[in-house]
């Protein structure tokens, strides 16, 4: 049987290139059936004529489908679908969860999915003015150099490190840079046995409560703080406490009886406040006299472009009480999902045992990619490049605010990405969240930063690490209208 010509078209919307869309089409129709063994291509010429693209595409496309197995070629009377060719079974499929008589619902308790958490639209990037915090901008990431490392990561000479099971054990070329030349910038000098990879900070603090936490103790939260901390201290049942923030971060002589403290001590989120080194200090003193752990999220501390970036909380202790989580999300790309813990080796022992029994490990390729990507100075060099981004943006950002007249509740003086601010009262930032959204204006509410015992509704988040500079003035100016509509003005 021939395979009518007319039963193949392009869409002008699809990704990829011209080949790979004949090789999908091709591929699809003969794992859907509709293409059978021995069933007859059209020639290239009558594709190439039909689709209106050069016949050499189609030509490259078939080389493609055969060297696969999906196609054989014949002589001069052209191309077949091979007797081999992959297929789907035989038996019909049928939709999953039909008819289920398991309240599931009922039988999780809805424990994880019923938990409030930041969220944004997934088109984000189509609003005009996205304020929204974490997201790369791709007009500064070096996709070239990405790519080759990438690319050089696939190669037979790394073969090993793409394809084998470390089973508990990291890349050790990323490890040895992260040891050598990441953790120095923080003051931290540590040995292997002493850094964990994890699938991003998120993932860090995850392993870290549970190892740390459970009904019997009791952890200490930043307020206000990252709202993902606050949903994974919750999971492991302790007991939580938070104490409010000041001006230079969390204050030691204010915390309550704990047996593990969660600070953002470099860079506090969301409000960008720096703890001053005598408060560090003070700090370490405090969870040695009563005998508590400190977990320090360091995770914007590469984008101090204002003033030199203070040592770590970690690089002051000599008890080992400090355990440290670093991640390259916010340095490098969010997707990335790459960070890491560093901690005395019975600490990462542990959470290297834990992790195991989840995910084993990163994935081999991104972890050769990004050793290869950090050791040859494509990140230091990006990093240079984002920094002198955000300067220019954090810059634009005040003198927007400042001629508008809003409130900036936090803002740093070390850099960061964002601006934490305030609403003239009584005005609900998610309310004024969702007006803006329909103007194509994103900014983030700030009541999920806050223990719900005691939310306030006045605070939101303005970010700049994806929005063009041209627009920033523009974004903000919507803002002070949309805010000056509920007919209040600036305090």
């Amino acid at each position: 049987m021939s395979i009518p010509v007319e039963s193949f078209f392009l869409n002008p919307t699809a990704a990829g290139t011209l080949q790979q869309q004949i090789r999908q089409m091709v591929a699809e129709g003969v794992l859907a059936g509709r293409y059978r063994p021995g069933d007859r291509m059209p020639s290239s010429r009558g594709l190439a004529q039909h689709l209106g693209i050069s016949r050499i595409t189609v030509t490259l496309a078939y080389t493609e489908l055969v060297s696969s197995d999906y196609l054989v070629a014949r002589g001069r009377s052209g191309y077949f679908v091979s007797d081999t060719a992959p297929r789907q079974p035989e038996f019909p499929p049928r939709r999953s969860g039909t008819d289920c008589a398991v309240d599931y619902a009922a039988l999780t308790g809805s424990r994880f999915s019923g938990q409030e958490r930041l969220a944004k639209p997934e088109d984000w990037s189509s609003y005009r003015y996205p304020f929204i915090y974490g997201q790369a901008d791709v007009s500064l990431f070096d996709h070239r150099n990405w790519r080759l490392c990438a690319l050089r990561a696939l190669g037979k000479r790394d073969f090993e490190a793409l394809t084998s099971d470390y089973y508990e054990r990291d890349d050790p070329l990323l490890i040895e840079y992260i040891l050598r030349h990441i953790l120095p910038r923080r003051g931290i000098i540590a040995a292997p046995d002493e850094v964990l990879l994890t699938l991003g900070a998120q993932n860090a603090l995850w392993l870290t409560a549970q190892l740390m936490l459970n009904p019997e103790r009791r952890a200490v939260l930043e307020n206000p703080c990252y709202p993902g901390l606050r949903a994974v201290v919750r999971q492991t049942g302790c007991a939580m406490a938070s104490v409010d923030v000041d001006q230079d971060g969390l204050p030691p002589e204010a915390l309550p009886a704990a047996d593990v403290v969660f600070t953002t001590a470099s860079h506090h989120c969301p409000t960008n406040a720096t703890m001053p080194l005598e408060r560090r200090r003070a700090l370490l003193e405090a969870a040695s006299a009563r005998n508590f752990t400190i977990v320090e999220d360091d995770y914007e501390f590469e984008m101090s472009f204002l003033k030199a970036v203070s040592p770590s909380l970690k690089s002051l202790d000599r008890e080992g009480r400090v355990i440290y989580v670093g991640s390259f999300s916010k340095s490098l790309f969010p997707g990335l999902r790459l960070g890491y813990i560093v901690a005395p080796a019975p600490f990462i022992r542990e959470a290297r045992a834990l992790r195991a029994t989840v995910l084993r490990h990163p994935p081999g390729h991104i972890q050769r990619t990004a050793a290869y990507f950090l050791s040859l100075g494509h990140y230091d060099a990006l990093i240079n490049r984002t920094r002198a981004a955000y300067k220019r943006r954090r810059i634009l950002m005040d003198e927007a605010i400042r001629e508008q007249g809003l409130t900036i509740a936090g803002q740093g003086g070390f850099g960061g990405s964002s601006l934490w601010m305030r609403a003239p009262d009584p005005v609900d930032t998610e309310d004024l969240a969702l007006r803006l959204q329909a103007r194509g204006v994103l900014i983030e509410p700030g009541r999920l930063f806050f223990d719900p015992a005691a939310a306030s509704r006045r605070h939101y988040r303005l970010a700049f690490s994806s929005i063009p500079n041209p627009r920033i003035p523009e974004g903000i100016a919507l803002i002070a209208r949309a805010i000056a509509e509920t007919g209040l003005t600036q305090a």
